[in-house]
């Protein structure tokens, strides 16, 4: 059975090694938990599943390995094991709840009937005793009382007497198409990391200091400076206009770059960039950088990442005074180029859906600038934007 469970995973495009199916079976061997298998579910989840767009797919596969609830269409009836039922009496039924099933005739009789009403039942009923409905007495359906039934298609339960919930388990895809929320974020930068030990020695480091003692014959502490993530990033955030409407989406990834790197530099600019960038947008027209300045301060080791919609004029990035703020001397495009030409590693992060892409001249251009570097800001895209940056 866990062998088929392995290849159907493998099969359903969920990507499981024999590494982490072996640690699943040593978990297993070693009773690391209760032999049910809700604690199996969730143990199996753990150590199989590293990618969270991946649990719907895990959970279909799982149900169909396992036998688990699941609807087969409009005519079928859910499937589901005897002893699963079985060990859910057990486990939630007090011998109270389990001397009235007795009175049906016991738990066979009842899921025996469950279904020969399914069978039967052309329409909706409410109020009745017999069919499945709401409001009534019948041992099936909701909203209703009876001390022994199976509560079906009710929200919650009312008086805590039902023998059993079946309900379609309704589970909406991940999607990775989605806008990130600052933590997705953080998790999609992560992939963006170099550690090293840099600064002065703060944190012990105990085997060297174990040896050291060993060697010495005396207590010998060994310090060492803390690991850090030692990527070093530029960020470039395209701000008002059209970008407006990405306020939201922009501010939960500043939230998450600040969190994850502690070399960050972030600079505002508008629609393109040009010979002008700013930290402040409030004084944005007094307290500006050149270009030039921040392209000499920080070293070609940095990444750099633009955050913007690149929706504007085509004249904004190929001609000289196309800005629609300033005359600018030299376009815009000029400007991405040089950029680029001290930093090799540079993508351009878009948080319009790249199926629209095609319709705007202005991302096309900055996207041939960028060397097809462009990414959606989508957890797909950033992935992909982090695996781009980490070559």
């Amino acid at each position: 059975m866990f062998i088929d469970f392995f290849h159907e995973l493998r099969k359903g495009k969920v990507p499981v090694s024999l590494k982490e199916y072996l640690m699943l079976l040593e978990g297993m061997d070693k009773k690391v938990i209760s032999n049910n298998v809700e604690d199996f579910y969730f143990l199996s989840r753990a150590a199989l599943v590293k990618d969270e767009r991946n649990l719907d797919k895990f959970d279909r596969i799982f149900g169909e390995v396992f036998k688990g609830l699941e609807v087969l269409g409009d005519g079928d009836v859910a499937q589901i094991p005897d002893e699963w039922l079985q060990a859910l009496t057990e486990k939630f039924l007090t011998e109270e709840e389990k001397q009235m099933i007795e009175s049906l005739g016991g738990w066979e009789k009842i899921m025996e009937e469950l279904k020969k009403r399914l069978e039967e039942q052309e329409k909706r009923h409410e109020g009745g005793n017999k069919m499945i409905g709401t409001a009534g007495t019948s041992p099936f359906g909701a909203y209703g009382y009876n001390p022994e039934g199976v509560r079906i298609g009710q929200k919650e339960g009312r008086h805590g007497k039902a023998v059993k919930v079946w309900d379609k388990r309704e589970y909406k895809n991940l999607d990775d198409q989605v806008e990130l929320g600052t933590r997705n974020i953080k998790v999609a930068l992560r992939r963006l990391r170099k550690f090293a030990r840099e600064g002065a020695p703060t944190e012990l480091d105990l085997p060297d200091t174990i040896r050291s003692t060993a060697h010495q014959g005396y207590l010998d502490i060994k310090m060492v400076p803390e690991r850090r993530n030692k990527i070093k990033v530029l960020l470039f955030f395209d701000i008002g206009g059209s970008m407006d409407a990405h306020i939201r989406t922009c501010e939960e990834l500043f939230s998450a770059a600040r969190t994850e790197f502690k070399h960050m530099e972030y600079f505002y600019f508008h629609n393109c960039l040009y010979e002008d960038l700013w930290k402040d947008n409030r004084r944005r027209h007094t307290e500006k950088m050149p270009t030039w300045d921040v392209l000499h301060k920080f070293p070609h080791d940095y990444k750099v990442v633009f955050v913007g919609d690149a929706t504007m004029s085509p004249y904004e990035i190929t001609y000289p005074g196309g800005s629609v703020e300033h005359w600018n001397e030299e376009a815009g495009g000029i400007w991405l180029e040089r950029l680029l030409n001290i930093y090799e590693s540079a993508i351009w992060l878009n948080p319009v859906p790249e199926r629209h892409w095609e319709y705007t001249p202005s991302i096309q251009i900055i996207q041939q600038i960028m060397g097809d570097r462009m990414f959606p800001l989508t957890l797909q895209g950033l992935d992909g934007a982090m695996r781009e940056l980490s070559r």
